[in-house]
């Protein structure tokens, strides 16, 4: 294996010039395009990192497992029944209405939408939003703030209609956020609708919630580009991509498993941690 990090050194060392080739001469050039051949051959790249979070919860296995189980219909190793619900839910704080100072061009042949880099602030919305895993169909609200009085008007919207409110069980996949922590989260909210199981997601673990996969389909196709005169425009937009949404498509095809989560967690070596952090409570 060649040298990495004498390369890289060499590099940083002509970092300045290589920015401009008019200050290189031939045999310059050609050293460097060497350089750049050479490192992108290599098994390894020390200039290349990715940012990640180890598990530090000390029941990850065992609320990723209840979560994926939900995923796969089942429930203490025994099938859901037809009146059983699973729904993903989560908030998307700070969702901003920036109205450009110039009108948006839109695309035209060979050239792309232009948009105006200079905005001006129009308010934001926490967009909450509930994503029934198995009949495909979202609930969401936008409301000034986030917070517990936000968070029950959601359950309130969903568990208020049918097949909800008659159901046997309705199991909610939530993470730790305050507004929903803890076993007096669940209280709080058995006492409203009985009916109610909060499942907890471990800490960190928010790419194990499906309506994630929601918030960022909503981020590419209603919030980008960012370009709305008012709230207003903005909650119009939101509520009526869900509508859409919810008509034109179908359940999330999760083909992560608990057998790959252990495979992972071997592949990482992972034992669990000897603490416990007080968002790891759970109520399931």
């Amino acid at each position: 294996m060649k040298s990495n990090l004498w390369l890289v050194s060499f590099l940083l060392d002509w970092g300045y010039r290589c920015l401009d080739s008019r200050w290189l001469n031939y045999e310059e050039k050609l050293l460097i395009e060497a350089l750049w051949r050479w490192l992108s051959e290599d098994a390894i790249k020390p200039w290349r990192y990715r940012s990640w979070i180890f598990p530090r919860d000390t029941k990850f296995r065992e609320k990723a497992n209840h979560v994926l189980s939900l995923y796969e219909g089942l429930w203490d190793d025994r099938p859901l029944g037809s009146n059983e619900f699973v729904l993903s839910a989560d908030e998307k704080t700070s969702i901003q209405a920036r109205q450009r100072r110039r009108t948006t061009k839109g695309p035209r042949s060979h050239q792309n939408m232009l948009v105006e880099h200079e905005y001006k602030r129009q308010g934001a919305w926490a967009y909450l939003a509930a994503w029934d895993v198995r009949r495909a169909k979202v609930f969401g609200r936008c409301e000034s703030r986030s917070g517990i009085a936000s968070c029950d008007r959601l359950v309130g919207q969903v568990m208020c209609q049918e097949p909800y409110c008659s159901a046997e069980r309705v199991f909610w996949i939530v993470d730790n956020g305050s507004s929903h922590r803890g076993e007096k989260a669940c209280a709080r909210l058995k006492a409203q609708w009985p009916t109610i199981e909060l499942v907890h997601l471990p800490v960190h673990a928010s790419w194990l919630n499906q309506i994630e996969i929601y918030f960022s389909v909503v981020e590419r196709k209603v919030h980008t580009p960012n370009d709305f005169s008012s709230l207003l425009e903005l909650e119009e937009r939101l509520l009526g991509f869900q509508e859409r949404y919810e008509k034109a498509d179908r359940p999330f095809e999760w083909r992560f498993t608990r057998s790959d989560l252990s495979n992972l967690l071997r592949k990482m070596n992972y034992n669990e941690p000897s603490y416990e952090p007080k968002e790891a409570l759970v109520c399931v």
